[in-house]
């Protein structure tokens, strides 16, 4: 091994054992790229630059910086965040929760459906998955508790759907990786519709399953008779909701907005609803701003890190040196994807997605695309894979975030049990996406050609 492959090894690996001392992962990562390209002049080592560039790597870090805070396509970011943020603080999930209730109540585990679709809802519109699960949280777990749930079953489902943000469009996850690889973010949203809509069916069916084999998991409330006022009342709950996602989504898939754009409609639309409700005053968007502000400070920092850290790691070889590793394991191309896709899994329980999503996608990419993979294909697959980070231990930040909220009585222990069956789900979800491409890849082709 060369020397900067050696350097690109050891700075990797410095990475994933330093996280675990807490230290703040944007530094770090900023930190490490200053001390290995310290590292390589001493050394002596060359950075692989790319052909024709003259000017010292400094310069070209600090270029690349530049380049990524002018990208416009970063601008949604702080609108998609503010805008599920508001819409958190709007009311809007108390009225879906009351009203899916009174629907679904009856049936064996309907309580939890009505999480699950809440949750779908909260998804399409807020993409933050703190305030999902937080909110799922306050909402439905003392609902479920009090009708005699199980309390894994009900703090899983909980932990479960929440995460669905970061998949379901508009999805801050999917925006950042649409600019990482260089491609649509329509494409992607599109792409990510159905494998979303394929994980809260298949929540459903286990909470279904659940209740018709362990009845006092998911016991049915009692029944309070069925009218149309129900149907109304849904229908009203629903429409504050829809109308936001057809204004985000739709303006979209039409070709009416960019993503930028769209985000913008978006943060506009939940001023509107939140006016509407009565819940927009001075100390709700204080509040709201006050947390857009953080989250987004949070997000650009890792970012401006790891942008330095990636192109430190690219000079010395390890982009190289990971294809030429990859491409030289004794499987077929569908080996190495599942290789990736389970190396990415294991890195989900110590890494947080944004760092999956600035380090790892960006060095195996080039490896998928001369295998002959659908790059959206893959980022979709690699996307519904970081989904399970948020559940596993113990960087898992659902299981946090509602240890932070749960009422007494729900321990980690209880919410890690909880989570389990709901890791399961996902890899099999993983896999029927894995075996039809076209759950994927069909609506971006109606939409796109």
């Amino acid at each position: 091994m060369a020397a900067n492959e050696t350097l690109a090894v050891l700075m990797f690996v410095s990475f994933i054992l330093l996280v675990f001392t807490g230290f703040p992962v944007a530094w770090l990562l900023g930190g490490l790229a200053v001390i290995f390209s310290a590292l390589a002049v001493v050394l002596q080592v060359d950075f692989a630059l790319p052909i024709g560039m003259d000017w010292s790597y400094t310069s070209l870090t600090v270029d690349r910086i530049w380049n990524v805070m002018e990208n416009w396509v970063m601008v949604a970011l702080p609108m998609f965040i503010f805008m599920g943020l508001l819409l958190d603080r709007s009311g809007i999930a108390n009225q879906l929760m009351t009203s899916f209730a009174r629907l679904f109540g009856s049936v064996r585990g309907g309580l939890a459906i009505t999480v699950i679709l809440i949750g779908l809802l909260l998804a399409a519109t807020t993409g933050i998955i703190g305030a999902s699960v937080v909110l799922l949280a306050l909402l439905g777990l003392p609902a479920m508790l009090g009708q005699g749930y199980d309390k894994s079953l009900a703090s899983g489902t909980v932990c479960a759907v929440g995460t669905l943000g970061i998949l379901i469009p508009p999805s801050i996850m999917l925006v950042l990786m649409a600019d990482r690889m260089s491609m649509s973010v329509g494409d992607l949203f599109l792409g990510a519709v159905f494998p979303g809509m394929l994980l809260g069916g298949l929540y459903i069916f286990y909470v279904l399953a659940v209740g018709r084999f362990r009845p006092a998991y998911a016991p049915a409330a009692p029944s309070e008779g069925f009218d149309i006022g129900v149907l109304f009342d849904l229908f009203k709950a629903i429409l504050p909701p829809a109308f936001l996602i057809l204004a985000v989504l739709g303006s979209i898939f039409f070709g009416l907005a960019t993503p930028t754009e769209a985000a913008g409609v978006g943060a506009a639309g939940a001023l509107l609803l939140a006016w509407l409700n009565r819940k927009l005053n001075r100390q709700v968007m204080g509040e709201v701003l006050q947390e857009t502000t953080r989250t987004t400070a949070f997000i650009f920092a890792v970012l401006l890190g790891a942008t330095a850290f990636s192109l430190v790691l690219r000079g010395l070889g390890g982009d190289e040196l990971i294809e030429r590793v990859l491409l030289g394991l004794p499987f077929e191309p569908t080996g190495i994807i599942i290789c990736i896709l389970i190396a990415t899994f294991i890195l989900g329980f110590f890494l947080d997605w944004i760092e999956l999503t600035l380090i790892v996608l960006p060095l195996v990419s080039p490896v998928v695309a001369s295998l002959g993979f659908d790059p959206v294909w893959f980022t979709i697959l690699f996307a519904v894979c970081l989904q399970t980070s948020f559940l596993t231990p113990p960087v898992g930040f659902a299981i946090f975030y509602l240890k932070g909220v749960a009422p007494e009585g729900v321990d980690v222990v209880t919410i890690y049990r909880g989570v389990v069956p709901f890791i399961i789900l996902q890899v099999l979800g993983m896999l029927i996406l894995f075996n039809w491409e076209a759950l994927v890849t069909w609506l971006p082709a109606q939409a796109y050609g």
